[in-house]
């Protein structure tokens, strides 16, 4: 990522850092309420600060009830950023900046006012669940707004510079050494298991802020009467869609595959008219998380939410 050059208190700069204080907030919010009371260890350099948290209880006059979390998330993400932007470049804007700066103060504030009690207390599983949801929804607010992470993103960006593995692949190699760390800790399996729950509820969370909720498919469309059904997309569902030329594996007869784009309500509709006009017809259907475009949301729309 590189520096975003917004234009300083206009309309959209506003916005962005609106997003970053607010998803700032929520990642927070979902720390304190349910992940950290349960000692639940998500990955990431918040992962690293609760098993500071507890392994320095009783140990500092000034901090009896552990290092503050959020302190300790900013002690780290600031020599990281250092070193990510020595190796990697100036891929970390402002924004990254002020979102792990903000993500701590609100942390430690909401946990000063609030204590570490647990919002739902006896119940692990459902904390995980909407502290996943809770942190997925502010990263989402986060990225969406052109800033990143940092923390172990930076870790793993690093490897993928020096490796040929996928950066997505190493982000879940180092979320998962420090999710066994906090199992080395605490000793206790439960923690482990409800943290890659953390980290699969955040990662869906995060594809949902980013994408949004789609009820949009995309089908491939394989019949000789190609015509008819183009009629039925355009004339009665208002449709379009694209010929692609295909031949076919058994006996290398040529085909004329359709592929079209519409929400469930046509797709129901879409395949009642393939069924009365070609039974025998083969017909693909996979969930389109985006569609951008004519018909639906234009790119430029996408680009300036």
């Amino acid at each position: 990522m590189v520096f975003q050059k917004d234009k300083i208190f206009s309309k959209k700069w506003f916005v962005s850092y609106l997003m970053i204080s607010l998803g700032a907030f929520i990642l927070a919010a979902g720390f304190v309420f349910f992940i950290s009371p349960y000692k639940i260890v998500p990955g990431g350099v918040y992962g690293i600060a609760i098993v500071v948290h507890y392994l320095s209880k009783g140990m500092m006059a000034w901090a009896p009830g552990g290092f503050p979390i959020g302190l300790m998330g900013l002690i780290l993400n600031i020599p990281l950023t250092i070193i990510g932007v020595k190796i990697l470049g100036p891929r970390f804007g402002v924004k990254t900046v002020v979102g792990f700066v903000l993500s701590s103060v609100f942390m430690d504030g909401i946990t000063y006012f609030w204590g570490e009690q647990p919002l739902v207390a006896g119940d692990a599983l459902l904390s995980s669940i909407f502290g996943g949801v809770l942190i997925g929804l502010g990263l989402g607010l986060i990225f969406k707004s052109k800033a990143t992470s940092g923390g172990s993103d930076i870790i793993a960006m690093i490897f993928a510079k020096y490796t040929r593995l996928p950066l997505g692949q190493l982000m879940i190699y180092v979320d998962s050494v420090i999710v066994l760390i906090g199992l080395a800790v605490f000793a206790d399996w439960k923690i482990p298991l409800y943290s890659w729950i953390v980290i699969f509820v955040t990662g869906k969370v995060i594809d949902v802020v980013l994408q949004g909720i789609s009820y949009d498919k995309t089908l491939f469309i394989i019949s000789d009467k190609f015509e008819e059904i183009r009629e039925r997309i355009i004339v009665d569902l208002n449709r379009g869609g694209t010929y692609i030329p295909g031949k076919g594996m058994y006996n290398g007869s040529d085909k004329t595959i359709i592929f079209t784009v519409v929400n469930r309500r046509e797709m129901a509709i879409l395949e009642e008219f393939i069924h009365k006009i070609d039974p025998h017809a083969f017909v693909t259907v996979f969930e389109a998380n985006e569609i951008l475009g004519e018909g639906f949301k234009s790119l430029k729309e996408k680009l300036t939410e």
